[in-house]
């Protein structure tokens, strides 16, 4: 059990890998996450995020390892356990000659799900994500937000228990945003689950009680963010468990005006002079 678990897991990982070629991409991942949690996962470009985000919800088939999804193994009964969960994946494979209600419509008979069901909770997720102008649309005149709000109501459509946002607040202007982050909380209050990968640490720092730091395929730390903070800003907590180096004050002059050029160099001599 992880820090700051108290209660059922939602997500169990333990000896997740992965590479390609010889670079390892996840190196290793033992993760316990609470049921009803909002849980982030952060690192640098390139950290494993997505790549562990595939492999949990059973898009990208792992060299070792085990998950489980509510006690289900998502490899061994990948039918039971994808019943459980909703993907917004980091690339939005959507039909692009499709209306909006028309991909709703298909997410949900490929969930088996009755047109009178679908047809109600569409229309409840589309009011709620501001979509109902363009439900009628063809999803190639889509903007990349509404693509991802619409990626977003399809994940939502079934009721999973299970929750998984690859970067889900990247190309969203403030308004959606804000919208998606009622809704994912509205989510999370039902006792579902929600993991989601980012970059922004604020973001992580205001709607999480759970964060996970990744680097180079490992797991640097884990727990609530009070246990990750430690007192600090995440982002400062961030940096130093990455290990990434403030850059330099040398170089680069040529960027200040002409002024500020001699004023910095007549700083310099005085400093060296004795």
């Amino acid at each position: 059990m992880n820090p700051g678990q108290d209660g059922p897991s939602a997500v169990e990982i333990t000896g997740l890998r992965k590479s390609f070629g010889d670079k390892n991409a996840v190196a290793g991942i033992d993760l316990t996450i609470p049921a009803g949690s909002f849980y982030g996962i952060v690192g640098p470009n390139g950290a494993g995020k997505s790549t562990t985000l595939k492999m949990v919800t059973g898009l990208l088939r792992p060299d070792e390892g085990r998950v489980l999804l509510d006690g289900i193994d998502i490899w061994s009964d990948p039918v039971a356990a994808k019943q459980r969960i909703g993907v917004l994946p980091e690339d939005l494979l959507l039909f692009e000659r499709l209306t909006g209600e028309e991909v709703l419509a298909y997410s949900g008979l490929l969930r088996s799900m009755g047109p009178a069901t679908i047809d109600a909770r569409a229309d409840e997720l589309l009011g709620f994500l501001g979509l109902v102008e363009a439900r009628g649309v063809v999803v190639a005149d889509y903007s990349q937000g509404m693509r991802k709000k619409l990626a977003l109501a399809a994940a939502m459509l079934h009721g999973p228990r299970i929750l998984f946002l690859d970067e889900p607040f990247e190309s969203v202007d403030p308004v959606s945003s804000r919208t998606i982050r009622q809704l994912l909380s509205r989510f999370t209050s039902s006792g579902a689950t929600v993991v989601f990968s980012s970059h922004v640490m604020e973001t992580v720092e205001n709607l999480c009680d759970h964060v996970a730091v990744m680097h180079q395929g490992r797991l640097v730390d884990n727990g609530t963010i009070a246990e990750v903070r430690r007192g600090r800003r995440l982002e400062d907590a961030f940096v130093e468990l990455v290990g990434a180096a403030a850059p330099g004050e040398e170089g680069l002059d040529w960027l200040a005006p002409a002024a500020s050029r001699q004023d910095r160099l007549r700083r310099k001599r005085a400093l060296r002079s004795p």
